[in-house]
């Protein structure tokens, strides 16, 4: 099922915040609800993120909205997924800004990160061994982007070869985006996993029961430093220990040439709430503070290969950026 559609000129998305429990579609013509959609992640994953941000667009000028204004609001939703900037860009670039062409353009990159999702499952698929488990982190499925995923999606391909032999999901604290999305896809695509705690994945690995982590990607910069949910840094690491490949697999557009190294990408930090609370019931006591990152850099060189829809790159990466 697609996180974002278009449909008699209307946007609709699923809201992400009631999953598992409830599957709710929402549909809206007005951008601002987009952007606030985005923002309190409704609509997330740094793919769906693009593609729901270039229909917004579309949106503001079907409404004879101001279209700077849009670019303003939508700009500020949050900082770390470059796919939202990249489809601005590219919506901005346009000679000719009217709904049509907009519309056009919008429709265009949800098809190519339809074709970009594919590309990427039958290659990263290629890296998985036969009787694998695999281990993800947070959601990068069908629900974070134009509808397959790419992290979950080279797990879906290599499961479908049969090399697959169960999936671990980490829970994904503090909003559980494993537990409930990457979960959920799972479960309705009939595909077995088991859910663990994070704090679970390194005993996991002392056991020997995981083959290979497979992770999605907010932003990669120009050296092959990887932004990606919380707690991908820590796999990375405990990866590298056991000597357990650590496969990345993202879109090109989730490829940010104009930073040097990950110590440029802004790193979003939200609100203290998400920690101490979930799902509006308190777990930690009044009066508590916390720290409350949305993403953490895993460097380059803790990075076995960065799979996209043009190649397999691997260490050093980037030497030969004539395929991308």
């Amino acid at each position: 099922m697609k996180p974002v559609w278009w449909e008699d000129n209307y946007l609709y998305f699923i809201d992400q915040r009631r999953l598992p429990l409830e599957l709710v579609i929402e549909k809206t013509r007005d951008y601002r609800v987009v952007a606030e959609a985005i923002k309190e992640l409704a609509i997330r994953g740094a793919p769906a993120i693009g593609i729901a941000t270039a229909y917004a667009l579309a949106l503001a000028l079907y409404q004879g909205e101001d279209l700077k204004e849009a670019v303003t609001i939508l700009r500020n939703t949050r900082p770390t997924a470059v796919n939202l900037f990249w489809a601005i860009d590219r919506m901005m670039n346009l000679s000719e800004k009217t709904f049509e062409v907009f519309l056009e353009e919008a429709r265009e990159i949800e098809r190519e990160d339809e074709e970009m999702n594919l590309d990427i499952a039958i290659l990263g698929a290629s890296l998985i061994p036969q009787n694998s488990i695999v281990l993800t982190h947070c959601n990068a499925g069908g629900l974070a982007t134009s509808g397959y995923g790419t992290a979950v999606g080279v797990i879906r391909k290599a499961w479908e070869e049969g090399k697959v032999v169960e999936i671990l999901v980490d829970e994904t604290r503090p909003l559980l985006q494993g537990a409930r999305l990457t979960a959920w896809e799972l479960q309705e695509a009939g595909i077995p996993y088991r859910v663990i705690t994070d704090n679970t994945a390194g005993f996991m690995m002392e056991l020997g029961k995981v083959s290979a982590v497979v992770v999605g990607a907010d932003r990669i910069a120009s050296n092959g430093d990887v932004a990606n949910k919380i707690g991908t840094f820590s796999l990375a690491v405990l990866a590298n220990r056991f000597g357990i490949p650590f496969i990345v697999a993202a879109p090109t557009s989730s490829f940010d040439w104009s930073i040097r190294s990950g110590k440029e990408i802004p790193i979003e930090e939200r609100r203290e709430e998400e920690v101490l609370n979930f799902r509006e019931v308190r777990i930690a006591p009044i009066g508590a503070r916390a720290i409350n990152f949305a993403f953490d850099i895993t460097p380059a060189e803790l990075v076995t290969a960065i799979v996209c829809e043009v190649g397999i790159l691997r260490p050093p990466f980037f030497t030969e950026v004539s395929i991308l």
